[in-house]
């Protein structure tokens, strides 16, 4: 499972961060690192702080847009220090390990990781089935990314071995019989969904009020697998088919 496991870094300002989760990821096994946009890379600070871990830096993958880094993951979960305008399903390092352990070993999952200074945005966070939080002393809760990434990859790393405490929820009761959804799909049916709510008047793009994120959660939460979102999909054909034959 760990082979199929990215760490994505959004915009990283310090190229000496890059280094240092480089090294984090390699302790615990891991070796898919993205990078979105990164201020700076290559950079010999990176390597510096990689510390033997280069191997990860040469093989890692550069993209335009997270949209882009994540678009082959079934399972996206991005990190957050802080409660947002709306609340999305909040686990913390041990529970996220609790989740992934389970699924197939084909299954790809990506931990996101934003900006030094702000974190992720609201928009990138809406991206994810879940956002993670690392419980830190409330007095002083400011931690380094390669720190974050040390403490996340540790717990995912315990329960693939089965060392680790199943303190979460059981997400699937069984196997599951068809692979999750990527993030392209799950785009795409956003998009679909967008369009029909548009065309039947049920969403004002002058005035959404919310709705595209409301229902986002909705269906995110839900972590649909590929048959699910081509029904989904099918029901929209199906009301677009009828709205066609009506104007005719």
């Amino acid at each position: 499972m760990l082979e199929n496991i990215a760490i994505v870094m959004v915009n990283t300002t310090h190229p000496g961060n890059i280094g240092g989760v480089a090294r984090a990821m390699k302790n615990m096994g891991l070796a898919d690192l993205r990078l979105v946009e990164p201020k700076i890379f290559p950079s010999e600070e990176a390597v510096s702080r990689a510390s033997g871990a280069t191997d990860l830096l040469d093989n890692a993958q550069q993209f335009s847009s997270l949209e882009d880094a994540i678009a082959d993951c079934q399972l996206a979960v991005g990190t957050s220090a802080r409660e947002r305008h709306i609340p999305w399903p909040l686990i913390n390092p041990r529970e996220l390990a609790a989740i992934t352990a389970p699924l197939p070993s084909t299954t790809r999952v990506a931990v996101v990781f934003g900006r030094e200074d702000r974190g992720l945005t609201n928009e990138e966070l809406q991206l994810c089935h879940h956002h993670v939080n690392i419980p830190t002393n409330a007095e002083f809760s400011s931690l380094n990314i390669a720190a974050a990434v040390q403490v996340i990859t540790y717990e995912l790393r315990m329960a693939a071995l089965g060392l680790g405490e199943q303190t979460a929820r059981p997400q699937w009761g069984t196997d599951w019989d068809i692979e999750l959804a990527s993030h392209h799909e799950l785009e795409l049916m956003f998009e679909h969904l967008e369009k029909v709510l548009v065309d039947t008047e049920f969403l004002d793009p002058d005035n959404p009020r919310q709705l595209m994120p409301r229902l986002r959660r909705l269906l995110m939460r839900a972590v649909p697998d590929k048959v699910e979102v081509n029904v989904l999909r099918g029901i929209l054909k199906s009301v677009e088919k009828k709205m066609d034959n009506g104007h005719q």
